[in-house]
């Protein structure tokens, strides 16, 4: 499957419209749906929120193109809305984290194990298995909050179970600065990889700022604060690996890239048919999107676009279960910390993190709190382990494990 760049054709800007109607259509079925049609939106959502910051950020070094860029950042404001109004409408705050961090773990997974950079594909693992904690940690605060079961919204294509313990995540600024890859001999994939990686951190960041005011249980709010601080150090990692020298006019092209590379993804795995015709109807906007900014790019820099960005995709985004993987990289990476821009065993750490760890848990870890004595076992709802009579009920199995 191979999808060519410079023959596929979009739709034109100007058709390229919407109505209130359209905007705000049914939503999905949070049970009825599959988990993954869930992810998809949400990756999606936050690439397209990727993709208006930095075109209004973009204004202040192209002026001159600022009508162009008004006009192509509406496009995806619209986008955003559409794809964010499909989340399920019955969805708790707190189911709508445990989906933010099931998107996080699964869709970095694969973008970790798919990445031909060591270095970048190392700093995507770091963040994973952080993500994977936070799951986990979301877990145990359903249970704690409402004794429910997470994997009603997961449906068993996630694990439940500590990964790096998030007590264990914080580092000082200096340490989660990372090498940023050479913008002249780095493969686009890397490019497209980092920054589809910073979306979906940023979104999961504002995701758990938003959210968690809004609890009263104390130990709820201060998890939530916990998570939202790691998940601004994963920003600052992925905008790290960046390379500096790229003009804005490389990121934009690059960034253009990357959208049309996840909505080709979203479309080639997609389930629910109402769904399917969004990521069609989307991947022709951003295949548009992608040509006025290449043709751009060619005419302001004199350079050919396909030095920054592939003339076709080869593979897509499969958006399925990565458990293997994920407990091939728990088994093995799980004590990995980092220092200055390198990857070192926690009792390695600089000074500088141990101090900042220890000033931000001198009153406690949140996260530590919420899960203690958690252990998850399936069917929460319906069989609670700490009152189930184990001489008369055989212990149950995890689905999928």
């Amino acid at each position: 499957m191979t999808l060519d760049l410079l023959r596929e054709h979009g739709t034109p800007l100007a058709r390229q419209v919407f109505t209130w109607k359209d905007l705000v259509r049914e939503p999905i079925s949070k049970l009825d749906d599959e988990a993954f049609t869930r992810v998809r939106l949400i990756v999606g959502h936050a690439v397209e929120q990727a993709a208006v910051r930095f075109q209004h950020a973009a204004v202040r070094f192209g002026a001159e193109h600022r009508l162009l860029l008004a006009d192509i950042r509406r496009v995806e404001h619209h986008q955003a809305t559409l794809l964010r109004w499909l989340q399920p409408a019955d969805q708790s705050p707190l189911e709508s984290s445990i989906a933010v961090a099931q998107a996080a773990v699964e869709v970095g997974a694969q973008i970790a194990r798919c990445e031909p950079d060591p270095y970048v594909a190392q700093a995507l693992r770091l963040g994973l298995l952080e993500d994977f904690d936070h799951l986990y940690r979301l877990a145990a605060l359903m249970d704690r909050l409402e004794g429910r079961d997470a994997n009603a919204i997961l449906q068993s294509y996630t694990d439940i179970r500590p990964g790096r313990p998030t007590s264990a995540q914080h580092r000082a600024p200096e340490d989660d600065l990372r090498r940023w890859y050479d913008r002249y001999a780095t493969a686009p994939a890397t490019k497209l990889h980092a920054r589809i990686a910073g979306a979906i951190a940023y979104h999961a960041r504002d995701h758990y700022l938003d959210v968690g005011p809004t609890f009263a249980d104390p130990v709820a709010r201060q998890l939530y604060a916990e998570l939202a601080s790691v998940k601004e150090q994963h920003v600052t990692q992925c905008e790290s690996l960046l390379d500096p020298a790229e003009t804005w006019l490389e990121r934009w092209l690059l960034q253009e890239a990357a959208e049309v590379y996840l909505y080709w993804g979203c479309l080639s795995s997609e389930t629910n048919p109402r769904v399917l015709a969004v990521w069609d109807r989307f991947l022709a906007y951003e295949l548009e999107h992608l040509r006025i900014v290449r043709e751009l790019y060619e005419k302001t820099e004199m350079r050919d676009a396909s030095e920054i960005v592939p003339l076709s995709f080869t593979e897509p985004l499969e958006f399925t279960g990565e458990r293997a993987f994920i407990r091939e990289v728990l088994a093995t990476e799980v004590e990995l910390g980092a220092a200055g821009t390198e990857f070192v065993p926690r009792d390695a750490e600089s000074r500088a993190t141990q101090s900042y760890r220890a000033q931000l848990e001198r009153d406690g870890s949140p996260s530590e709190t919420v899960a203690a004595g958690y252990r998850w076992s399936p069917g929460t709802e319906l069989a609670d382990p700490r009152i189930r009579d184990a001489s008369v009920l055989p212990p149950l199995k995890a689905t999928g494990s």
